[in-house]
């Protein structure tokens, strides 16, 4: 069994209020490293925590943040946030989380990577720690259907998509459009609520007539022809459970 990876969190403050909210939330978070600005660090005391002096400007400290963390929880408006991160991103698929929890700590709110990057599910950890509510706004999340993305995930699928196809299904997912998912092998356990209405299931996909569907997930550890790619190019995305 792999081990499972642990993930590396950071809690960023430039006020004083977010320094004294970033020491109760260290307490709840001993695994996470504090970065504060020097004029406030005397504000985050009697924490296990690792802490660290950054002098401003901010925004030359995010990219080592970026880099460094799975997880970034900045105490700051959620603009100035938008604001410090919005030069370094690159994708989904490499950002880190970055959540924001307002000045009261009432709500926490992914900002970036909210599914590949795991900060819907961080940010519910967190919303519970504090007692204060997550602001969930991903489609999928909100409309309770299925994240394609990240899929088996859980459970160790790996996943293989084609040129933009990633996009356009969650796209169709999320509008409920027709959807195949063909499961050939690993576990049955990827969703365990009722399936949305727009997925039918099926056991292979000799099964699935494609005129029907705008899109086929593919549960499988068998070869995908080419032919097929490039028949379903843009609708296709397939799951390799572990063998």
């Amino acid at each position: 069994m792999t081990a499972q990876k642990t993930v590396k969190i950071a809690l960023v403050a430039i006020t004083k209020n977010g320094a004294i909210k970033a020491s109760m939330i260290g307490k709840q978070l001993p695994e996470a490293d504090i970065f504060v600005i020097e004029k406030f660090v005397n504000f985050v005391s009697d924490v296990p925590n690792t802490v660290t002096a950054i002098a401003l400007p901010a925004k030359k400290h995010i990219g080592f943040l970026f880099e460094s963390y799975d997880q970034i929880i900045f105490l700051v408006a959620l603009g100035g946030v938008v604001r410090l991160i919005a030069p370094f991103l690159k994708s989904k698929e490499t950002d880190p989380g970055v959540i924001v929890v307002d000045n009261a700590a009432q709500f926490v709110i992914p900002v970036l990577s909210g599914h590949i990057g795991g900060a819907n599910e961080f940010a519910i950890k967190l919303a519970d720690i504090l007692g204060a509510t997550p602001v969930v706004t991903t489609a999928a999340d909100v409309g309770n259907t299925i994240a394609v993305d990240i899929m088996g995930r859980n459970l160790g699928w790996k996943i293989e998509a084609r040129d933009k196809s990633m996009t356009r299904v969650a796209a169709m997912m999320v509008n409920e459009e027709p959807i195949a998912i063909v499961q050939e092998s690993g576990s049955k356990d990827w969703w365990n609520k009722p399936l949305p209405n727009n997925i039918q299931v099926f056991d292979k996909f000799d099964e699935v007539k494609l005129t029907e569907f705008a899109a086929v997930l593919w549960i499988t550890n068998d070869t995908i022809p080419e032919s097929i790619w490039l028949d379903l190019t843009d609708r296709l995305i397939v799951y390799r459970p572990p063998l």
